[in-house]
């Protein structure tokens, strides 16, 4: 560790958790100041632990973006649970994400557990900017009779209403400890990790009902020229149905999403690049345990 680092540094995990689609992923990248976790309408959009590392030198936040909370339908939901849980035993202070819509947790029993643990609680109402003002004030009575010692607050994520006094109170909250990464660290997964994501995300806006789930991509080739970055990446479905569709007729849709995706890198990592996407069948990837080992949703 960095030998200029003061003797009362602070430093926590700020774990963020929630149902599907209350606005996580939106929350951790206003927290973070970088567009680490996609984000998109549809549900279970992230399937990973995502860390974002904020650096000050009094302190640093490891903020962790986690799927959305729900009861399992097969093995590669059981691994984004396993994040969630991972997440709760390793936490310093919990970000519980709800919306003024919600009335309970998707998987009543995180809840449960949330509330019995003995870290501090932060419940954010998020999209209030969508709801009349008794309505928040109504969700905020709600959910402080939920957990009563936590610290309930209305936020727009989306438009960064209350989000400098939420981090404020985090920093508030944080217990002193050296830093867990480099001070120099933005988060703790690679960049191919990044590049799917971005892949994912365009495929997610392209593709409506079950096409997005049944998706994976892999990033197979990054190589690194001088004017250029070269990608190749491998976008497995679970039906050959879904390959005809994913490319589309002539070529069409893989190519949109193509584009799409490599404006998005560039953006991201600031070069030139050139993508190579490819269509690969790979029945029932969902449920089975070595291939999502491999691809990291298990042990």
């Amino acid at each position: 560790m960095q030998s200029n680092i003061p003797s009362n540094h602070r430093a926590g995990f700020v774990n963020i958790i929630g149902s599907p689609n209350v606005g996580k992923s939106t929350l951790m990248n206003q927290l973070v100041g970088e567009r680490l976790s996609i984000i998109n309408r549809k549900a279970q959009t992230t399937r990973h632990r995502i860390m974002g590392i904020v650096n000050e030198p009094e302190w640093q936040i490891v903020y962790s973006d986690t799927p959305g909370v729900l009861d399992p339908a097969y093995k590669l939901q059981e691994g984004m649970m396993k994040f969630v849980r991972t997440a709760l035993q390793d936490a310093d202070l919990i970000l519980l994400v709800t919306d003024v819509q919600e009335n309970d947790l998707a998987h009543p029993e995180t809840l449960t557990k949330i509330a019995e643990m003995q870290v501090p609680v932060f419940i954010l109402i998020n999209k209030v900017d969508l709801a009349e003002q008794a309505q928040v004030a109504e969700r905020i009575s709600f959910w402080q009779s939920r957990i009563p010692r936590a610290t309930v607050a209305p936020i727009s994520a989306l438009h960064g209403f209350n989000i400098e006094t939420i981090l404020e109170r985090i920093v508030d909250h944080l217990p002193e400890s050296p830093p867990y990464f480099p001070k120099d660290e933005l988060t703790n997964k690679p960049m191919r990790f990044f590049i799917s994501e971005i892949i994912r995300e365009k495929i997610l806006t392209h593709f409506k009902q079950e096409i997005p789930y049944s998706c994976e991509v892999v990033v197979d080739a990054y190589v690194e020229e001088e004017n250029i970055v070269k990608i190749r990446a491998e976008i497995r479905v679970a039906r050959d149905s879904q390959k005809h569709i994913v490319i589309g007729r002539g070529g069409s849709m893989i190519k949109r999403v193509g584009t799409d995706a490599r404006k998005e890198i560039e953006r991201f990592i600031g070069q030139r690049v050139f993508l190579d996407l490819y269509v690969k069948v790979d029945k029932d990837w969902r449920d089975d345990e070595r291939k999502l080992k491999r691809l990291g949703y298990l042990d």
